[in-house]
């Protein structure tokens, strides 16, 4: 008899539960779309529900109107002189897109790197996170909200996202209502609020790749009109794409599932309550890097030292690794995995108190974060642990004033607080072929004592504290002008303490004076031990101010200035000898011009911003090669840097069982002063700094942009309902970009496009739909990141894209 592990039955019984509806229930999503029609037409025009779109798109019916909260209030996205991108449930269906990662393939504008959760790099307009390993003391710019939460850290934001009403990306500053860390953007999640009237979904998928999903989202009252419930969850498992031949196991393969319950009260029209509470688990056996190039010498000819080919001659056993890519091959020797996970509760209270509504959100989040990495990425025991764990904390009060009337001046007010703290404890070891590896010149006994067996462990307790008041109005100067004015003031807390302790090695006090110097001189080129403590206290002032002109009904016109600011932060991590642990805030200036508009009775919707973006004090990684065996990292303020472009969003909705969209992006992004920067492997040989002034900054490809499109045509009846057939495809292209802080050349990530596709029966009332699918279509082979090895060795690894993949789903609603 088989067996199954408690994780699993646990996966199969929540599978089980959310696809099972808990009561009859008949009011679909579909249905409430198009309530106001009539006989077939309504139901063809609600089947077209599932059309793909972005930036205020019309989703099958033209005339739906999208609404959106980035100004923290229900308006048709139409009307806000924002330039931001919606995509909405029924797109995220019709993609099968329930990752954030896989999102950014339909905003052009939003770049998603994640080398695994807690190094997760989210961009919008090539502004907010270095394409570097993540610093616990330093924050995002791109600010992340689930149903009005923020989120301290962007690990959380790689869970599956379950049951989405829309996510909204907003680009540019957004301090004025989003607050600290917007500089760039922010991305606003919206969930399914629990409902009155009974309603169930849910979905089955099964792939390649051992893939099977389950999702699924029940909804009704527990007392009329007064109580209601809703519970969604979410299982997902998948075998890995790569192969770890040392190990003779796949790697990247992973297990999701998380559970989100919601209680919602209303004891009066004027009052409502929402209580949410969720929890998530992800299991990753990640990362696996593959070698995907080699360079023996710099680029002016000279061999470089030590480099990989000589160290690995000095092991008869082991063989030098083919350079083959997207053979998808590894050969870690030790443990990885990404291991996480998520959970909070947060209770937001709604109470319309005659011309102004009042809003409290209060919130406490938990994340924990379990990694396990190959230091080396070879089958050698060279640095068998390098990992750094995280016990995050975060609890977040916001109160909201807003105006419910209909007179010349609009308004928002409030006040927010936010309190953190990250608890991080890292593991570096080095094994028994390490003294080889980095010392050769190095006496045997000398480099075993020191490295062979060596670990040492850093600890790091970042801490904040943040207290804001903000406003913004909207003042109806004429008819169809209108002048947005805001302000926020921020005042913030930071500390924080880093240090790092030897823990298993050779003890140096039991070995002659002589010996147990140079042992202790090779491990301070290493890791030295450290201990110092930081803090700060900083006050910032953030704002806007927006002319908006409503020319026609369908016809806006805005320009807009907006100050951001981005936190300071704190270098908690082995810092060089005059490096401050201090790090200086972000100031972010952008000058917007954009229209929006709609033509032919609304079945053409086209939308588009130019932007200019001036940063001072830019938060930047620096990856400096020190020697030959040692290197660091930490992050460093420069004088400034640019982002510039121009953003172009098409919709269209011919006929009610046709539709498509496009967007495109140009982004431009410099160094403006950069004098200093840290000099490329393949140059190390130069020593000191390079010059990067005027060049681009490192994650950012110049054009990105995507086209797609969603069809269905009638079939007749099938057992009293209407069947059709429908259609989706959607393709996304992104040009090269640099995944280096140095700007290597090896680095270069060439541009790619990825196909994705869907065809399916259903029938009109949603019982029933059943699709085939394919994510990378053509099967297109692309790098995520490429980057050098530390210790400028010649190798270069790199994350590889997805392959094809294909499937089957299943979906009902009732």
């Amino acid at each position: 008899m088989t067996k199954y592990s408690p994780a699993f039955r646990f996966k199969l019984l929540l599978g089980a539960a959310v696809l099972l509806p808990s009561a009859p229930a008949w009011a679909t999503e579909v249905a409430a779309a198009a309530e106001t029609r009539t006989g077939d037409a309504a139901a063809s025009e609600a089947a077209a529900a599932d059309s793909a779109a972005t930036e205020a798109a019309v989703e099958a019916d033209y005339a739906d109107t999208i609404i959106v909260s980035a100004r923290r209030r229900d308006e048709s996205a139409q009307d806000v002189p924002i330039a931001l991108s919606v995509v909405g449930a029924d797109t995220l269906e019709a993609t099968g897109n329930y990752t954030l990662s896989q999102v950014q393939q339909l905003v052009p504008s939003l770049q998603v790197f994640s080398f695994n959760p807690r190094n997760t790099n989210i961009n919008i307009r090539g502004l907010g996170s270095n394409v570097a390993l993540t610093n616990d003391g330093l924050e995002n710019g791109v600010g992340f909200y689930i149903d009005n939460v923020y989120y301290g850290r962007l690990g959380q934001s790689q869970f599956d996202l379950v049951d989405l009403q829309q996510i909204e990306v907003l680009r540019g500053p957004q301090g004025t209502l989003f607050g600290k860390n917007t500089t760039s953007g922010a991305i606003n999640i919206s969930s399914r609020k629990p409902s009155f009237d009974p309603e169930f979904s849910g979905e089955a998928s099964v792939g390649d790749y051992g893939y099977y999903q389950l999702r699924g989202s029940a909804s009704g009252p527990l007392v009329d009109d007064l109580l209601a419930v809703r519970l969604s969850g979410s299982v997902t498992e998948r075998r890995g794409f790569l192969y770890n031949v040392t190990q003779n196991a796949r790697a990247q393969g992973y297990s999701n599932w998380s559970v989100r319950g919601q209680l919602l009260f209303t004891p009066s029209a004027d009052l409502e309550v929402r209580i949410i509470g969720d929890f998530a688990r992800q299991k990753q056996n990640h990362v696996l890097n593959v070698f995907a190039n080699y360079y023996d010498t710099y680029v002016d000819g000279t061999p470089i030292p030590n480099n990989f080919a000589e160290r690995v001659a000095r092991y008869p056993g082991y063989a030098f690794p083919t350079i083959d890519p997207f053979a998808r091959r590894g050969e870690a020797d030790s443990h990885y995995q990404s291991n996480m996970d998520g959970y909070g509760v947060s209770g937001q209270v709604d109470w319309d108190v005659g011309p102004a509504k009042l809003t409290s959100i209060t919130a406490y989040r938990w994340w924990n974060w379990n990694p396990a990495n190959d230091g080396d990425s070879t089958s050698l025991p060279v640095v068998t642990l390098a990992q750094f764990s995280n016990r995050q904390r975060q609890f977040s009060q916001e109160f909201r004033l807003a105006s419910d009337t209909d007179g010349p001046i609009d308004y928002v007010v409030g006040a927010y607080y936010f309190w953190q703290i990250i608890r991080g404890s890292g593991r570096t070891g080095y094994g028994s072929a390490a003294p080889a590896w980095f010392l050769p010149t190095v006496p045997a006994n000398v480099a075993a004592l020191a490295l062979d067996g060596f670990e040492v462990n850093p600890r790091s307790d970042p801490q904040t504290r943040s207290l804001a008041f903000f406003g913004q109005a909207d003042w109806k100067i004429g008819d169809r002008l209108t002048l947005t004015a805001g302000l926020r003031f921020t005042h913030e807390k930071k500390k924080g303490s880093f240090s790092q302790v030897w823990v298993a090695g050779a003890d140096p006090a039991t070995l002659p004076d002589a010996l147990a110097a140079a042992v202790i001189n090779i491990r301070n080129l290493f890791s030295p031990e450290t201990s110092y403590s930081t803090g700060f206290s900083d006050d910032s002032l953030s704002g806007l101010a927006t002319l908006s002109w409503q020319a026609s009904d369908d016809l806006l016109v805005y320009a807009s200035y907006a100050r951001g600011n981005k936190s300071g932060g704190l270098n908690l991590t082995n810092l060089p000898t005059g490096v401050d642990p201090d790090v200086a805030p972000e100031t972010v200036d952008n000058y917007e011009i954009g229209i929006k508009s709609q033509w032919l009775d609304r079945a053409v919707t086209l939308n588009a911003a130019a932007y200019w973006t001036e940063i001072t004090d830019y938060q930047t990684a620096i990856f400096e090669q020190v020697s030959e065996i040692n290197y660091r990292q930490y992050i460093a303020n420069i004088p400034g840097a640019r982002s510039r472009g121009i953003e172009v969003d098409l919709s269209a909705a011919p006929t009610d069982r046709l539709s498509f969209y496009g967007s495109l992006a140009y982004t431009d992004t410099t160094y403006l002063s950069y004098p200093e920067a840290p000099q490329a492997p393949e140059r190390a040989n130069e020593g000191g700094n390079q010059d990067l002034t005027g060049k681009r900054l490192p994650g950012v490809p110049k054009f990105t942009w995507t086209v797609g499109g969603d069809a269905s045509a009638p079939l007749g009846a099938l057992g009293g309902r209407e069947l059709s057939l429908y259609a989706h495809a959607d393709y996304s292209h992104r040009s090269s970009f640099n995944t280096s802080s140095s700007n290597s050349i090896y680095a270069e990530v060439p541009g790619y496009g990825i196909a994705n596709a869907r065809i399916g029966l259903r029938t009109e009332d949603g019982l029933l739909d059943l699709s085939v699918w394919a994510r990378n279509l053509f099967d297109k082979d692309y790098f995520q990141t490429l980057g050098a090895m530390p210790g400028a060795t010649g190798i270069v690894t790199a994350l590889i894209g997805e392959p094809r993949t294909v499937g089957l789903t299943l979906r009902t609603k009732l």
